[in-house]
């Protein structure tokens, strides 16, 4: 089973979904700005990832510069509950298959789980 964690209204979360279907599969689609992860399932993603929250984190949004994040040291846990409770700031889209995710930036990244 893939999921994915999808903003329809970004160009890459929506190409992204394209080649998932594309390859034949029907994956779970969570709009995570909709439903945003738990700090269990976020933590779970990052290690999936293998990244750091802050790597996870799109600093173009407003709120990153709203919330002044560029000169703040956050924890680990922080970091996350940040991201819990300010979505935007969840690089997108993010794709599982079992243990493995990538991250859709490229869209073609999706191609490893497929």
């Amino acid at each position: 089973m893939i999921t994915i964690y999808h903003n329809p209204r970004c160009g890459k979360s929506r190409q992204t979904l394209a080649l998932i279907e594309e390859a034949g599969q029907e994956p779970q689609v969570i709009e995570y700005l909709k439903t945003p992860p738990t700090a269990t399932e976020l933590d779970s993603l990052l290690q999936k990832l293998k990244m750091e929250p802050r790597d996870l984190m799109r600093k173009g949004e407003e709120i990153y510069r709203e919330l002044k994040l560029a000169e703040k040291k956050l924890s680990r846990d922080e970091a996350i509950e940040l991201m819990i409770a300010h979505p935007k700031l969840i690089e997108r889209p993010i794709v599982v298959k079992g243990k493995q995710a990538v991250l859709g930036r490229p869209p073609e990244n999706v191609n490893s789980l497929l």
